[in-house]
């Protein structure tokens, strides 16, 4: 196969296709396939937050320095967002339910391993391979679901789908904080070791694997080096800006060859037989939305709930598991949300409540930006509501949009690249509303600390004041007079609300815009080719 005949077949309608008659028995049946894929992807949803819960236990544990337990989240984050599109591709070529088992295979192994790890060299490494595995995992869901529900039943499946992921990524610090507090830190851990056991039954008994006619039968191994450099430059600049500084030249360079990995990428794939993505795919203009759209979404959700824990926990005192709780209403509007936005984006398409969603968006982020520290649980559980509102269409939307665009032949490279936009928006909202943060609260402090008429700092005690005011925290020195004390924690708090109302403004900002971006998205003009895809 060519490259240019992989551009005609991106580019025209699908062939019209016989839907298969219903599964008969276990295997192969769509809602057993959605319950079943559902186990595996919210192992790794959920060890995206859950994790954060447990840091400062096996920091204490182990003896691990602050440099080092932010390399277990960093280690995972990297690992899974550079290598998901080359997963999506490995389920094009070798099958969804061999890659997908595989997944949830290494995935809980490396979980039992980093519970069993007795240094923080061994769980970093071993959280390395669970991003690995997680990302042969998630792609390789979709990639089922696309080839096993017909198109009228594709969007309920995203809904929920989606919920999952949700939900999962909602609720790992409240599962989290009862596991650090009641067991132990490698419980955290340890917890995947049975549901990956259930997943992988499952999908033993359940999964029925499904291959397009043309799928690709070669490897663009170039096109994986270009791309796996352009991603791990991209996340590592996005990683460490904020401790080298997005004036540096260390996150200049990176970002410079990120972009130069881009090129030389775009450049051969034009050339290559079997390119790991055909830039075809990108001529749809509706799939081009759904990736922007996808990173939006994130930035916004991702960068502004970054500063909502903080809020929650260092500004109203809550304990890491009172804080999971307060944040159960946008838990529970993206569970109840997801299925509807599904039904609701098969009845009308995906263009008005996709805008409809990151309206509500907006809406919910300029809410959170009037947030104070004496603010009552009523008013925050509105404005998170409204967010997991406002997120539920988006995140079911923009996935069917990004999917159901592509052929089948690339359904797996489609899911990565949902999924890769995602944690790229999550970085990027983190990093730079971090950096507006960040700024906000340097201009801020020296004045409202002399305005509060507190004793002076030197210029060294003002930026350790600083980093400690950035996640909410008073920067009260040990034997402070208690009126001293809570005068300096009130200045704190003021100034960390003002950056982070500023941050939530920008995040406001970001999902404005991406109401326009919705605006171009339609209907998966391939949704159909799922169900007929051959069953092997």
């Amino acid at each position: 196969m060519t490259s240019q005949t992989t551009v005609d077949k991106a580019d025209k309608a699908p062939e019209p296709l016989s839907v298969p008659a219903p599964a008969k028995g276990l295997r192969g049946h769509p809602w057993l396939t959605l319950f079943s894929v559902a186990i595996g992807v919210m192992m790794v949803a959920l060890d995206g937050t859950i994790v954060a819960i447990a840091n400062p236990a096996i920091q204490k544990d182990l003896g691990a320095s602050f440099a080092d337990v932010q390399w277990i989240t960093n280690g995972y984050f990297l690992a899974l967002a550079v290598t998901l599109i080359t997963a999506g591709k490995l389920g094009d070529r070798f099958g969804h339910r061999q890659t997908f088992l595989i997944g949830v295979i290494g995935f809980a192994a490396a979980s039992g391993a980093i519970g069993l790890s007795d240094s923080i060299a061994l769980v970093v490494t071993f959280r390395v391979f669970q991003g690995l595995f997680g990302a042969l995992l998630m792609p390789a869901a979709l990639g089922l679901l696309r080839a096993t529900f017909p198109a009228e039943k594709l969007n309920m499946a995203i809904g929920i789908w989606g919920m999952v992921i949700g939900a999962s990524t909602a609720g790992g610090p409240i599962l989290g904080g009862l596991l650090v507090q009641h067991v132990s830190w490698q419980s955290v851990f340890f917890i995947n070791v049975p549901v990956g056991v259930i997943a992988l039954v499952l999908g033993l008994l359940i999964l029925k694997d499904h291959r397009a006619e043309n799928a690709p039968r070669s490897f663009d191994i170039l096109g994986i080096v270009l791309l796996s450099g352009a991603m791990f430059c991209l996340v590592w600049a996005l990683i460490k800006a904020p401790t080298w500084g997005w004036g540096d030249g260390l996150t200049w360079t990176f970002l410079a060859a990120s972009v130069l990995c881009f090129a030389l990428f775009a450049i051969w794939e034009t050339r290559v037989e079997e390119p790991l993505i055909p830039l075809a795919l990108f001529r749809s203009v509706p799939l081009s939305a759904g990736v922007v759209l996808m990173v939006l979404m994130a930035i916004a959700f991702m960068g502004g709930l970054f500063f909502v824990t903080f809020y929650l926990q260092n500004v109203h005192g809550m304990s890491p598991v009172d804080s999971g709780l307060h944040l159960l209403p946008l838990t529970g509007m993206m569970i109840v949300g997801s299925p509807l936005a599904g039904a609701m984006i098969t009845k009308v398409g995906p263009r008005i409540p996709l805008a409809g969603g990151m309206l509500l968006t907006a809406v919910a982020m300029y809410g959170m930006s009037t947030l104070e520290s004496g603010t009552g649980s009523g008013v925050m559980s509105l404005w998170f509501a409204l967010l997991g509102l406002g997120l539920a269409p988006v995140m079911v939307g923009a996935t069917e949009v990004i999917v159901g665009n592509a052929p089948m032949e690339l359904s797996g490279v489609a899911g990565g690249l949902q999924q890769a936009a995602m944690q790229i928006g999550g970085s990027l909202g983190t990093a730079v509303l971090g950096a507006v943060m960040a700024s906000k609260v340097d201009n801020d402090l020296a004045g409202n600390w002399t305005d509060a008429k507190l004793p002076p700092l030197t210029p060294a005690q003002l930026d350790q004041a600083s980093e400690a005011v950035q996640v909410g925290v008073g920067p009260v020195p040990k034997g402070t007079p208690a009126v001293l004390a809570e005068k300096i924690t009130s200045v704190a708090h003021d100034t960390f609300i003002s950056g982070m109302s500023l941050a939530c403004l920008v995040a406001a900002g970001v999902a404005v815009v991406a109401i326009f971006v919705a605006l171009l998205t339609k209907r998966g003009a391939n949704a159909e080719a799922g169900a007929g895809a051959a069953h092997i």
